[in-house]
């Protein structure tokens, strides 16, 4: 469905309802939004592979050396992360980590 479909529908593209609550696409709002959601989508991944090599927060932690705290802040999206910690973290769960640019 195109755009105008939509709106005779009574429907708004989210694209819509994100510019209107974040602001456009570059703006310093927009922008904290966006990592925001990044981060999400890490932690998101994070507990996903954790609950898949079944292992709780505090057995990670202590696989790679931090707090359960820290796994805890990462899995919600609390934290930034550098790129050595999350390799680290998936390594010890089992996993690697790959980018793809778009």
């Amino acid at each position: 469905m195109n755009k105008d479909e939509l709106k005779t529908m009574g429907c708004v593209p989210i694209e819509e309802l994100i510019t209107e609550d974040f602001g456009a696409l570059g703006t310093e709002e927009r922008n904290a939004f966006e990592a925001s959601c990044e981060a999400f989508i890490i932690g998101e991944q994070l507990k996903n592979e954790r609950l898949k090599a079944g292992m709780t927060q505090e057995q990670l932690a202590a696989k790679i050396g931090t707090k359960k705290s820290y796994i805890s802040r990462i899995e919600n999206g609390h934290t930034d992360i550098q790129l050595s910690t999350l390799f680290r973290i998936f390594q010890g769960l089992g996993r690697k980590v790959s980018f793809t640019l778009v």
